[in-house]
């Protein structure tokens, strides 16, 4: 089993077990009033909890929400410690993965069917791949005037080996009917305010996304277990779109024959509008699109901004790109705050959705202060911008150059 957390611990010791837990006596454990919680074992340590780095950055605990920095990306297979986290609700708790089961139902179905989590594994033939997962919301501190939710930098992205069946399969099990559009996911997790009866999130995708071979079911990540706050036993992985449609905790999966209306699927849930508008407008529900495929994008990985170069040595950059369901044809560098570019070497996907790997070797003409910029450009011919792009309700698709601080000495 997986799922207890700190609180629910806590709730289980004795005055004893509390003493220990918190590592001293409770001088005044006699007059503790019942079911209290003391304080040192109110807040969890995320970083603990959740086996992530201590250089992540916390933006939120009620629901979590924890980036990476830049530099922390460096690996070309982002590890869990490094793997940003996005919730809308409150993790599961008390999984247990052996009687875990999937319903597949809906108008468009051709048989509801459930499956247990080893006949998941056992039936169908299992797949890895490399795919990137970014939130729709990367980006957003930078916009102006400023858009409500969590405020990320650059960190909520990540790439990891996902392992599990391809969706396809488990639809061509059930059988989906003609009319089918859309599918649409349910999972374990609990509405913030506790009413059982709403979901924090329940979105989906085409079912042409839903169809391709890189759209999995997975339960394991970097060859192990999933961790539960990435969706233990079971998720979606829709990789190069927005990671909200990568649904965690899976219990049900319809097959609409409608664009699914779940929760976080209308309003200014992962949707801009469809035209171009003024910074702070106020934009109608039916002038809002859907955001699918994820833009063009690059980030600096290494060396971390501010650091400090000898004059006469070079330096070696090196990043990830990544393009949505496009590839990235070119990366390009600057020092000169975009006046002049210069190429990049690039890797080409391990596979379709995985991001792409660069470097190059930079020298600087004398002493003094530098920024250095990336811009990648996909395989449509389509670039980054310079700046922050369009403005949007909730600051999604922040695709701005990344750049870097440093000081030549």
């Amino acid at each position: 089993m997986q799922g207890m957390d700190r609180r629910d611990f806590s709730k289980s010791l004795t005055m004893a077990g509390i003493a220990s837990a918190i590592g001293a006596p409770v001088v005044f454990a006699g007059t503790i009033p019942k079911n209290y919680v003391p304080l040192a074992l109110q807040d969890p340590d995320p970083f603990s909890l959740f086996a992530k780095d201590r250089e992540m950055t916390v933006l939120n605990d009620r629901p979590w929400n924890i980036e990476a920095k830049a530099h922390l990306l460096n690996d070309a297979v982002t590890p869990n410690r490094y793997m940003f986290i996005r919730n809308n609700g409150i993790l599961p708790k008390q999984i247990d993965a052996d009687n875990w089961t999937l319903t597949i139902d809906g108008e468009a179905v051709e048989r509801k069917k459930v499956y247990s989590l080893a006949e998941l594994k056992t039936k169908f033939p299992q797949h890895t791949y490399q795919l990137t997962l970014e939130c729709g919301g990367n980006g957003r501190s930078e916009f102006d005037p400023p858009a409500k939710g969590n405020q990320w930098t650059v960190g909520a992205v990540s790439c990891a080996n996902w392992t599990g069946i391809r969706l396809r399969d488990l639809l061509q099990d059930v059988g989906i009917k003609p009319e089918a559009v859309y599918i649409g996911y349910h999972a374990a997790d609990t509405h913030l305010s506790g009413d059982p009866k709403k979901e924090p999130i329940s979105r989906g995708v085409p079912i042409s996304k839903a169809m391709q071979e890189e759209t999995l079911l997975a339960f394991q990540m970097n060859g192990k277990d999933i961790p539960l706050a990435h969706g233990y036993p079971l998720r979606l992985v829709c990789g190069g779109w927005p990671a909200s449609a990568s649904g965690k905790w899976i219990q049900r999966i319809s097959i609409r024959n409608q664009v699914h209306d779940g929760a976080k699927m209308g309003g200014a849930s992962y949707r801009v509008p469809c035209e171009s508008v003024a910074p702070g407008s106020e934009v109608t529900d039916q002038n809002m699109c859907i955001i699918e495929s994820m833009p063009v994008k690059s980030l600096i990985t290494f060396p971390k901004s501010g650091a400090l170069l000898k004059k006469g040595k070079s330096l070696v950059i090196n990043g990830h790109a990544w393009a949505g369901e496009l590839e990235v044809s070119q990366v390009h560098y600057s020092i000169d705050f975009g006046s002049t570019w210069h190429g990049c070497t690039l890797e080409k996907p391990v596979n379709r959705l995985a991001w792409q790997h660069f470097r190059a070797q930079v020298s600087f003409p004398k002493k003094g202060y530098y920024e250095i910029w990336a811009k990648a450009t996909d395989s449509a011919g389509k670039s980054q911008p310079m700046v922050l792009p369009g403005w949007n309700p909730k600051g999604y698709l922040n695709n701005a150059c990344h750049r870097i601080a440093l000081k030549v000495v």
